[in-house]
């Protein structure tokens, strides 16, 4: 059975529950003394989860108005735990703040605030209920989402709920976009030259009651497995 790294955050149990219901064996992770380093040397995945905004000055930019803070160290433990995953060739999902975290840690920036830089953009954040659907997503023909999520789509869409109000603006290099909303905001992003390297702007851990989205933690988890 896969042990799988989970990024602690403060509402940790569908992270956890998703994984188990995959097949995997979660292990939350931060805030000790453990390096990125020795916490990818022992896993056979890493789970990056969602949480507060990261600070857009590791991106070379001033915090907006709306900039929400997440725990103290998270973001740096966040980052070194992306780049030394992607380096080991570690299986990695990425979740909401989670894709934020990775586009970053890889070179990538962000949109600070939607409603207020993106002119026409649809609603991202609905906060409760938890399952309530936001909007739909269109997914990227062919792009490794696509497969794994093929018995879901509807067409090329997915409905999706949403919690968040950054986004992805600059994609860092050697990633590509996997899927779109309507408004043109990038929900989901891969690495292709990596063995499992697939993030998610919407939380698909809310559903692990009904479903809809276990094909993606069951393929997480069983590349983890090797």
């Amino acid at each position: 059975m896969a042990l799988i790294a989970v990024s602690r955050n403060r509402r940790m149990n569908d992270y956890l529950e998703s994984v188990r219901r995959a097949g995997g064996d979660p292990v939350e992770v931060g805030g000790d003394n453990e390096t990125a380093a020795a916490i990818v040397g022992r896993v056979g995945g890493v789970l990056l989860t969602g949480g507060g905004d990261v600070d857009p000055t590791i991106y070379g930019e001033t915090p907006h108005a709306t900039y929400e803070t997440a725990e103290p160290g998270r973001d740096a433990f966040d980052i070194a735990l992306a780049r030394a995953a992607v380096e080991a060739n570690v299986p990695l999902l990425a979740i909401c703040r989670g894709m934020q975290v990775l586009n970053v840690a890889m070179g990538g920036t962000l949109v600070q605030d939607i409603p207020t830089e993106m002119a026409g953009a649809l609603t991202h954040a609905i906060s409760e209920p938890r399952l309530a659907i936001a909007h739909e997503v269109w997914v990227t023909k062919d792009s490794r989402l696509w497969d794994i999520m093929s018995d879901k789509l509807d067409g090329e869409s997915l409905q999706v709920n949403s919690r968040h109000h950054q986004s992805v603006r600059q994609m860092a290099p050697g990633f590509e976009v996997s899927a779109t909303a309507p408004d043109g905001v990038i929900e989901a992003m891969e690495r292709p030259a990596s063995t499992f390297c697939v993030a998610v702007q919407w939380h698909p851990e809310n559903f692990w009651r009904t479903g809809e989205f276990r094909p993606l933690f069951e393929h997480f988890v069983r590349t983890a497995n090797g």
